[in-house]
């Protein structure tokens, strides 16, 4: 987290082809999807969208969303919020890259790991909702 006053946080992704995160909300924040690079398929609420290079979406404080890489070369994003909920998240469940590439596919996540994600994320103003797309 900056120590700017503003609170806003611009986070860039690099992800894999069929990468998605679980459904989720966000208590505290909304958040603003920009694709830098790739197709993405993002649902927020009901409704799904198609959203390619240069393509924005707002998913409001409080409304389920998620979204899946659909471009085989993977995809980039930024994601922008506020308050930074959603950056402590971040840092508090990633690792540093060993190499600058994605690692290949891990598989399923297990239990614990799960677990251990909803617990991190309860803990950061995000509550895990539903499975990822597929």
């Amino acid at each position: 987290m900056s120590d700017d006053q503003d609170g806003i946080s611009v986070l860039e992704h690099r992800v894999p082809y069929g990468f998605s995160p679980p459904l989720h909300l966000h208590r505290a924040e909304d958040e603003v999807l920009h694709v830098l690079q790739g197709e993405f398929r993002v649902k927020v609420k009901d409704q799904e969208h198609r959203l390619g290079t240069g393509d924005i979406l707002l998913a409001p404080k409080g409304v389920p969303h998620t979204y899946r890489v659909e471009s085989v070369a993977g995809g980039r994003c930024l994601t922008i919020t506020v308050c930074g909920d959603f950056e402590r998240f971040v840092r508090a469940v990633s690792r540093p890259a060993e190499r600058p590439e994605l690692p290949p596919p891990a598989g399923a996540p297990s239990a614990d790991a799960i677990q251990a994600l909803r617990a991190a994320a309860a803990k950061h103003g995000i509550e895990l909702v539903g499975p990822p797309l597929q």
